[in-house]
């Protein structure tokens, strides 16, 4: 092996797989992280900067997660319209009570580079309130492998 060359992944030699996580009782900063991560493949051996080597992630029960400390009422989460007096502002549980997938996606979001790879790989980002979700067949494709 000739140690003077790079290794760059090709879009042709990923291999994405796809995971499930459990978001039951689990704090939402840890768990956002840790899903940034699997989702630009900083978690692989052959992860490529410029290049999205990362796996597919399905989140399920994210109706449990949990805000530490007093986020609940204190976190604020601004949206801006681009009008004039266009921003509004709703608390987390607020946002939870509306549809409790917003958090997690947002959480992800707002982690993930702000470039034109983050279009692509929060794509793969699939968020579920329950425990049902229509990635069965995909999730058990891999494990047969």
């Amino acid at each position: 092996m000739d140690m003077n060359k790079c290794f760059f992944l090709s879009k042709e030699n990923r291999a994405p797989k796809w995971r499930i996580i459990d978001a039951k009782d689990k704090v939402l900063g840890r768990l956002s992280t840790e899903i940034a991560d699997i989702l630009r493949g900083k978690d692989r051996p052959e992860y490529t900067p410029h290049t999205d080597s990362g796996d597919y992630v399905v989140v399920i029960n994210c109706d449990q997660i949990v805000l530490t400390g007093n986020k609940w009422e204190d976190k604020v989460y601004p949206f801006f319209s681009g009008w004039r007096s266009g921003l509004k502002e709703y608390k987390a549980k607020d946002l939870f009570k509306k549809d409790p997938t917003v958090l997690v996606k947002l959480a992800v979001k707002r982690m993930l580079p702000k470039n034109r790879l983050n279009r692509q790989v929060i794509k793969k980002l699939k968020v579920y309130a329950g425990n049902e979700h229509p990635h069965k067949a995909q999730i058990e494709g891999f494990k047969a492998e």
